[in-house]
Parts: structure tokens; sequence; C-alpha cells
């Protein structure tokens, strides 16, 4: 296996004095050394001291002042994206103060002046990210890197910015981390915090514990060959290879100590011992684990499932491969998912035929409900698509050794060079099964709002868990969606540090086909009636899932910030019965007010 090693960097940071105080200070809230026990033993940590400048811009040269605007320019509440000279920022006027961020989400660069101010803080209309317009840090996800903060002042009634041409240009922040003190007195398999799984959750996890101050040490293991990347662009983006995907770079693994073992796999846990034992015999003690190990794709049943060119998308080499054996050829995909539909849509230009085929009458129905379904798949039809609905796989016949033909249930025979499958997933929890870990008869880690498990010192985050979302009164669910892995991880991590942290997120997520995106928020399982405003024939509409007269879930396209703006109400615990959604979307495109909607009750 592989282990990006630790190394020494020495680093400099600005950030503000009011910042500065809070993230120095130590998880427990007292500026003291943390004491944690490994193998029985008490040990004092602390937060590394890092040098930090008195002048925040002390190199004059990387500095750039600007007048943007009078004072009266700006209503309270109003936003504008003004031009430095060198790069733009965004100017948000609130409660009668001037606040100056970058102006991009660093998530995928959606312009934040669209998206929605409310209460302090700003929502990416694209995804939902969330950044605060005081500090600039995300509170929200997807992406990991917050915004840069601006210096406002205030002459003669015209308002300038002060900012670092370098921040200007880059328009992201890595919020302050730190590092391990003390590898040196640790052996290869001892580590206090032991997380199984790379992705959003296991990332996030471990970035948050060294933001919060945790120094000592954090190991994440993969059955990966990667350092962890941007999975949703597999099925979005598939001829990307792993270096362009990938979420932080392996210096910035070196540079905070955060230890990542790849092709790496666990096959049980000791939770009495606190002890992993990988599949090679290798073993590794902990003091805090973290389970995010995502889920696993379901594969086919039928005869010939094994054949040379049948594909579950689990890695970015399986979407390369997928693509250059697609090209001019013919391609079969099973099951209208998310990654069923977006891989039809990547290929539909490139293949020589798409076919897609799927139990159901329409792809997407239990999620969007029958007419946006219908909508999206004669958008889809309209992009040579060809469906096969109603209908499944009784066959994968080869010629050669390499798939020619797929067989369906209702008779039809499909020609086939390439055979993508997307029928769903199972959590990634087999090795679990022994382990005393609470685990449902689905197959998912049952947590807390904590993320905690049943066993103490044992988190669970990502797809793999079912949690109580506050947005349905606490029902216990699973939301297998990117933003909210990003969550699950910051709220495990915060716990590990005892910070006592619920989950109350609002779930967010979005699919990108033919250049346009669908935006949801929200939890709309068990919806009974959907009421759609636009035009569905123009792929211009917002629809509102409801279930008794409750607003529970909300997607759009080509409505932006729509959902946003909705996924802000949820967020502030307001309830939209069926009879406010008129109200709602006037006020959203005629006003752009929805103050009465972001208190607390209905």
């Amino acid at each position: 296996f592989w282990v990006v090693p630790a190394v020494e960097v020495k680093i400099e940071v600005v950030i503000p004095e009011k910042e500065r105080s809070k993230e120095e200070m130590s998880p427990n809230g007292k500026a003291s050394p943390l004491i944690y026990k490994v193998n029985g033993t008490a040990r004092h940590y602390h937060l590394e001291e890092h040098p930090v400048a008195s002048n925040p811009y002390h190199n004059p040269k990387d500095v750039v002042e600007a007048s943007v605007c009078h004072v009266k320019d700006l209503e309270n509440g109003q936003m504008r994206e003004v031009d430095l000279g060198c790069g733009k920022a965004l100017l948000i006027k609130e409660s009668g103060e001037f606040h100056a961020v970058g102006h991009k989400c660093p998530h995928y660069g959606a312009p934040l002046v669209k998206g929605v101010l409310s209460k302090g803080r700003i929502r990416c209309p694209w995804h939902g990210a969330c950044f605060n317009i005081g500090t600039g840090d995300i509170e929200d996800f997807p992406g990991l890197d917050s915004l840069p903060r601006f210096q406002v002042k205030i002459e003669k009634e015209k308002v300038y910015i002060r900012a670092s041409k370098q921040a200007l240009q880059t328009q992201r922040r890595t919020k302050m981390m730190a590092k391990c003190i003390s590898l040196s007195n640790y052996n290869l398999s001892s580590t206090n915090v032991l997380i199984i799984g790379a992705g959003a959750a296991g990332l996030v996890c471990a970035e948050t514990l060294r933001q919060e101050g945790f120094s000592d040490r954090i190991v994440m293991c993969t059955m990966d060959r990667h350092l962890p990347y941007d999975r949703p662009k597999l099925s979005k983006s598939m001829d990307s290879h792993p270096e362009q995907i990938t979420l932080r770079p392996k210096e910035f693994f070196c540079t905070y100590d955060i230890e990542v073992l790849t092709e790496m796999q666990v096959a049980a846990v000791d939770v009495k011992s606190k002890i992993a034992v990988f599949k090679d015999g290798f073993k590794m003690e902990y003091n805090k684990l973290l389970i995010a190990t995502g889920n696993t794709p379901k594969t086919l049943s039928c005869k010939g499932k094994e054949m040379e060119n049948v594909f579950n998308i689990r890695t970015p080499e399986d979407a390369n491969r997928v693509v250059k054996l697609a090209t001019s050829k013919n391609v079969v995909i099973v099951g209208a998912s998310f990654l069923g539909m977006e891989v039809a849509a990547y290929l539909a230009e490139r293949a020589h035929s798409v076919s897609l085929v799927e139990l159901e009458h329409v792809p997407f129905k239990k999620f969007f409900g029958e007419r946006v379904g219908r909508a999206v798949m004669k958008m889809f039809e309209n992009n040579r698509v060809k469906f096969y609905m109603q209908t499944e796989v009784s066959e994968l016949r080869e010629q050669e050794g390499k798939l020619k033909e797929v067989v369906l249930k209702s008779g039809k025979v499909l020609r086939a060079d390439v055979c993508v499958v997307g029928v769903g997933a199972v959590p990634a929890t087999g090795f679990l099964k022994q382990s005393g870990i609470n685990i449902d008869s689905k197959g998912f880690i049952v947590v807390n709002k904590m993320m905690q498990t049943n066993i103490p010192g044992v988190f669970a985050a990502g797809d793999a868990v079912t949690f109580p979302l506050a947005l349905r009164n606490n029902k216990k669910v699973n939301v297998p969606h990117w933003q909210m892995a990003h969550m699950h991880g910051r709220i495990a991590a915060l716990n590990m540090l005892a910070h006592g942290m619920e989950i109350s997120t609002v779930p967010y997520l979005w699919t990108a086909v033919f250049g346009k995106s669908i935006r949801y928020a929200g939890h709309g399982e068990g919806f009974d009636d959907v009421v759609i405003q636009g035009d569905l024939d123009e792929l211009k509409f917002v629809a509102f899932y409801t279930k008794s007269d409750e607003v529970v879930a909300v997607a759009s396209m080509n409505y932006d910030p729509i959902v946003s703006k909705v996924a802000e109400v949820l967020a502030a615990g307001r309830t939209i019965r069926k009879r406010d959604v008129d109200i709602v979307l006037f006020l959203s495109f005629r006003t752009g007010d929805m103050s009465w909607l972001t208190g607390k009750g209905s």
C-alpha cells in the first residue's frame, strides 16, 4: 500500500483577529492543550502556533484598493459584483453594514451575486453551498474551500474595498489548519483517528478535525487507487482523468499530516479492542473511528453478466474506458437512475446509438414525479436516446468473447458493444456484520443526529447511513447525496471533539444532462402531490413536492435561484404550505424578498 508521507512544512497564514481567536481555540473551547488517550496512555496535544502578520496585507505589491460605489447605491439585502481592476468581489449590504467576499462559489464557480442572501450568509444558486458573509467561511456544502474576505471602509459616503490580488484571482480560501505534532511517537499500526473511506465524508471529517485544532494522527484508508476525488463527475464528465478531479493535491495531505492508505480494504472491526483488521491481515488500533464506506453498485443477475465490456462505473478508469469503447459504437444502459441517465446524456453525441432499459414506465418517477419524468424523457428522446421501458434484461450475448447483444424480457434484442449497469447500489457494510455496530435490515448503519453509532467512539457518515432528518420530523432516512456526505463528515468530526453538534442541513442535489441542470432540495420521499409552475415542454419549470399539504421538496430547471431560496426557507425551520406556493414564486421573482418566510414556525 501507499502512504502519503507526513512532512514538516512551514506555512504563514493571515486571518482576521476575530477569526484567529476562534480558530486557535482548542476543541473544548479553551486555549489549553487537549488530552486524548491512545493505547491507554494519556498524552497532551496542542494547536501548532502559526506566525501571524500584524498587517494582513504585508506585501504592498499584492494589494489593490478601489472605490466601488456610493453608500446609497445598495439597499439592505442587496448584492453587487464589483470590479477592482485585477479581479472582482461580491459587495453585500445587510443590516446597514457592508461586507466583501469572493464573487464565485469555490465549488464549480457559480456567480454568487445570483445566489440567495439570508441572515448573514449567502447560498450558491447552483448547488446550495453556503458561506458566512462576515468571515467567508463555508457553512454548508458541497465544496471544501471558503471564500476570501476583503476589507471594506467608508470614506466620504464612498465604499472602498481593499483586497489581495491573489485572493481576487483564486476566489477561494482554505481555512487555517493544525498539523500533527506527534507522528514520530506512533508506529504504523496505531492512530488516534481512523477513517474508513476516502470520499467526501471522510475527507471533510479529516479537514474539519485539523481546522478545529486537532493535532494528533489521522489515517484515511480506501479501496481506491486514488486520493479523494469528485465522484459525481464520473457520470457527468466521463472522460475526466483522476488528476483532473482530485479534490486535494498530494501536497495538501502532506502539509496537514493527513495520511492516506490506498488500495487497502478493511475486512472487520473489533470495537471492544478498537482494532480494524484489513483484508491482507494488517491491523490498526484506533481511538476514534469514522466509517464512510459508501455503497457498492448492484450487478445484473442474468446470463452473461460477467462478460467483457459490461460495466458498473465505480472509478475514473471505468468511466474513461466506457467513453473510449462507446465512441461510434452501440451502447445499452440498464437502469434510468441518476447515473444511468447522466451516462446516456454524456454518450449520446459520442456513440452510434444509446439505448436505455428501465423497469418503470417513466424515468425518475419516484423522485421527480411522472410529469417531470416524462418531460425529461422527451428531452432525451430528442437527443437520440432510445428508451425501452417496463422491461428487464434477460440475457447478454457474446461473439468471440465480447458483448454483442442485450436480450430483453419483452423479446426485443438490442445491438450492444458496451453495456453500462446503473440499477442502484447497496451499502458497503458487509464487513461490519459481526462487529456489534447497529445495522438495519437494508444494511445501513444507524446513527443519531451527531453521526454516532451505538458504539462509543464509532461514527458513520455518507451513503452507508440512516440518520434523523430534521426536515422530516427526525425520520430516519438514507440520503445518498454528495452535499449530505460533506455535512455528515463535518458533524462527525465536531462530535469526535465533543462539540455536541447536531445535523440540521437541508438535502440538496443536482443532475446535469445535455447542458441543462435539474436542481433539487428537500426530501420528497412519499410525496402525494406535485405542484408545477412554468412550462415543462420548454424545460423551464419549478415543481413543489407536497405531503399532506406541506412542501417537502422542490425541483427546478432554468428557474434559478428558486431551489436555493426554498432551501433557505426550509433551513430556517419554516413550513411552506401548498397554498403558499404562488406567494413564494411571486416574492421570489417579482420582489426578490422572501424574508417573511425565513422566521421560525409556519
